[in-house]
């Protein structure tokens, strides 16, 4: 049975996200997940392991009591050794000799040298502009491969390696079988609704549906998800009659409003321009064959042009919402599902499988 070292930027959960969704599904195989530390009174020495899988034990990382730099030298190394050496020993304590070890952020370079492995997979899924770029270099160059999750990504590490396949997000598919009988989460709204689900980041550009909210007030605005704090046009929106504002939900019932929606909604982050990685909610929006309206950049390549409608301004956003109301029931509904289907995260890991195979990896 082959075993995997996975150190995660997302904690085990029970609404996995990428890592989780791609490295659980890997079978015949004993798998150490690391997730990052999240406070750092919490203790991590004697930390037993969460068997959450028959084959995969989690367990979290320390965290560092100082926020420290390259720059700080000796204590920088000293810090990264301790962490290290705590990977290695729960290794060690599981029996695992030269495992296949799966990183997903540039910070896990620093890694390399404290742990023994047999094979190196880095897993891209977002840029790094927060890192220093040489560690992404170095680490994409150690790779024996290296997963991207968009071609911008792909292309951006291809100087460092020759060894890069795109490998785009998925969606868990089952969850939206569309003849599933679903509950109306909103019965009292009658007119069109357009729903956005996701974290409403303090970034995220909300004014495309502000303005289509004071143009059109017989239509209805959903804004589905956690809220984080500092969006300015946020408080603005929750002043309004026809925005609703639920928060979050759990993860088997964000169907039911999205079915319920007439036209799905993509937004833009300020702080992520020209991001071409397509989200797992994008696919979500996709797999219920509903209409969808996109914001993009400008110059930005549409990843599914033959069935998402894209504006480039609040203008054009409204009036796309107009076309994509008056579409035609059933027009390219299957085709939307026909996109998700072929996203679905089971096809990804076994793609993820083959491929590792092929390379004698696994």
């Amino acid at each position: 049975m082959k075993q995997i070292i996975c150190l995660s930027t997302e904690p085990w959960s029970r609404l996995p996200g990428r890592t989780q969704q791609l490295v659980s599904r890997i079978r015949d195989t004993e798998i150490l997940y690391f997730s990052p530390g999240q406070y750092w009174r919490y203790s991590t020495l004697y930390q037993k392991g969460l068997q959450v899988r028959p084959n995969v034990t989690a367990y979290t990382l320390p965290v560092p009591l100082l926020p420290l730099q390259e720059r700080h030298g000796a204590l920088f190394r000293a810090q990264r050794r301790y962490i290290g050496n705590f990977i290695a020993a729960k290794a060690a304590r599981h029996r695992f000799l030269d495992p296949l070890l799966w990183v997903t952020s540039p910070e896990h370079v620093h890694m390399l040298d404290h742990l023994s492995y047999d094979a190196l997979v880095y897993d891209c899924d977002r840029e790094w502009d927060e890192l220093p770029p040489h560690w992404e270099g170095r680490l994409a160059q150690a790779a024996d491969v290296v997963f991207a999750a968009s071609p911008q990504l792909a292309n951006r590490l291809s100087p460092c390696s020759s060894n890069i396949v795109l490998l785009p997000n998925g969606i868990n598919l089952p969850l939206f079988v569309p003849e599933f009988h679903r509950p109306n989460p909103l019965p009292q709204v009658k007119g069109p609704l357009f729903g956005w689900a996701g974290t409403i980041w303090a970034d995220l550009d909300l004014s495309p549906v502000l303005y289509a909210a004071l143009d059109r007030p017989d239509w209805t605005f959903l804004l589905l998800g956690r809220r984080e704090k500092g969006n300015p046009l946020l408080p603005h929106l929750k002043r309004l009659p026809n925005v609703i504002i639920p928060g979050s939900c759990p993860v088997n019932e964000v169907p039911n409003w999205l079915y319920r929606c007439d036209v799905l909604l993509e937004l833009l982050r300020k702080h992520r321009p020209y991001d071409d990685v397509v989200s797992p909610r994008f696919y979500e929006y996709l797999a219920t064959g509903k209409p969808v309206v996109s914001m993009v950049w400008p110059d930005q390549v549409e990843p599914f042009p033959d069935v998402v409608y894209s504006a480039h301004d609040e203008e054009e956003f409204l009036i796309l919402c107009d076309h994509a109301l008056e579409e035609v029931p059933g027009f390219v509904s299957q085709r939307r599902r026909n996109h998700a289907a072929t996203a679905a995260w089971t096809l990804r890991s076994a793609s993820v499988t083959r491929i590792l195979t092929t390379a004698g990896f696994l």
